[in-house]
């Protein structure tokens, strides 16, 4: 009964996240002339992951300038903030109710924010070491990149002298460069899969760094009882290895950041720990919208920047068709073992015209085959798929309007 009693506002948009995702979509909202656009941002600062990369590059693609990662930040909100969206930090969205009203919490205030479309852009987090079954020792001195990130450029804080990096992620390698800010000097990067998960080219910059590689690593363990002083684990060969150190960096293996969704009423997509979309990025709650890494893990910002543009103009085409529609839709099915993911999840039998064209797929091992899409015995596309897990892998999504709303499309790897 408490909740009657809160205060409540209407907007026309409401953003959750203030990411690079979110905005991209609330400045390309207001260029529409959408009314009223709210971010609303966990933070004390709008912009998200890059606020923490004191690096280059960022912006090449959208702003035809190298900036470093606060710049691009700042440069993404203030756009979004000029051209009139509304940006409110140190807000939390707290429940997500049916029909697009979002229960809110801002220092001490809560209120019921009800919108017209709710975008959800709540990004990723790395996993953590329990997620990632790493064993041994409960020391400190075991940190995400995201948190070293955070202690380096924001605090100024050299958390350790010579850490080892595990995950050899393109992330990873952010770290080597987050590192040298304050003449950190990792001693080893670890990889559990057999080779490098960022792609090779990215290799000699190991070299460069004199900074030892060890993939195929399996039983990794953190030794030291107060502060770390060693990781051990098994190479390929079964050989036991032991790494001094006094810092462990584990990065990448992203995942959705999802609480929301989870205590929510919309659909969570087992597969990517995302939310289930339509190929307009619509949630199972047609009020509901999703874009940027929330819908799988992990892209470029820049990546996420021009998604994020995308879904403006499909949230902008849905408001212009005035209230909220339940369309049929049919599920999206990637059975094969080989596949871990395909987004999106669900395509909506529709003539609206400017969704997604491609299907986004997600790997379990390497694969080098003929991928195929088919509805019932028809097959609506075949190409050739050479790729590696945690690489963007994109294929064509074939222009489907099946008159059977009970039809199902299949995407597989044709052995």
């Amino acid at each position: 009964m408490a909740d009657i009693t809160l205060p409540e506002e209407k907007c026309t948009v409401a953003i959750v996240g203030g990411g690079t995702s979110g905005l991209a979509l609330a400045a390309e909202l207001r260029r529409l002339s959408v009314g009223k656009v709210v971010v609303l941002e966990r933070e004390n600062e709008a912009g998200g992951i890059p606020r923490h990369c004191s690096h280059y590059p960022f912006g090449i693609s959208e702003y035809n300038r190298l900036l470093k990662g606060p710049a691009y930040a700042r440069r993404n909100s203030d756009t979004a903030l000029r051209l009139g969206a509304d940006i409110r930090t140190n807000t939390s969205v707290t429940a997500l109710r049916r029909g697009g009203a979002l229960e809110v919490a801002a220092s001490e205030e809560r209120y019921i924010l009800n919108a017209d479309r709710v975008v959800l852009c709540t990004g990723v987090r790395e996993s953590s070491r329990a997620q990632r079954f790493i064993g041994g020792d409960r020391p400190k001195g075991v940190i995400s990149t995201g948190a070293l990130q955070s202690l380096v450029y924001l605090k100024g804080i050299k958390p350790f002298q010579r850490p080892v990096i595990l995950g050899s992620e393109l992330v990873s390698f952010s770290a080597i460069r987050t590192c040298a800010h304050l003449g950190i000097r990792p001693v080893a990067m670890v990889e559990e899969e057999d080779r490098i998960i960022a792609r090779r080219l990215f290799q000699p910059f190991l070299a460069l760094n004199n900074l030892p590689l060890y993939p195929g690593a399996t039983d990794p363990r953190i030794i030291g009882r107060e502060a770390v002083e060693a990781l051990e684990f098994r190479d390929s060969c079964g050989r036991q290895h032991r790494i001094a150190t006094d810092g462990i960096i584990v990065s990448g293996r992203f995942r959705p950041e999802s609480a929301l969704l989870h205590m929510s009423h919309l659909e969570v997509d087992p597969n990517t720990g995302g939310p289930v979309v339509d190929q307009f990025g619509r949630s199972t709650d047609p009020a509901y919208f999703c874009t940027g890494n929330i819908l799988r893990p992990a892209e470029t910002s820049a990546f996420c920047w021009r998604e994020g543009v995308d879904t403006a103009r499909r949230v902008a085409a849905d408001l212009q068709n005035g209230e909220v529609r339940k369309i049929s839709s049919v599920p999206v099915l990637a059975r094969d073992p080989a596949i871990r993911f395909v987004v999106p999840q669900r395509l909506s039998l529709t003539d609206e015209h400017g969704g997604m064209d491609r299907f986004y797929l997600g790997l379990n091992e390497a694969v080098n085959a003929a991928v195929r899409v088919s509805c019932k015995e028809n097959e609506l596309w075949r190409g050739k798929l050479r790729s590696r897990p945690v690489r963007r892998i994109q294929i064509p999504l074939p222009e489907i309007r099946p008159d059977d709303p009970s039809a199902e499309i299949r995407v597989s790897i044709a052995r």
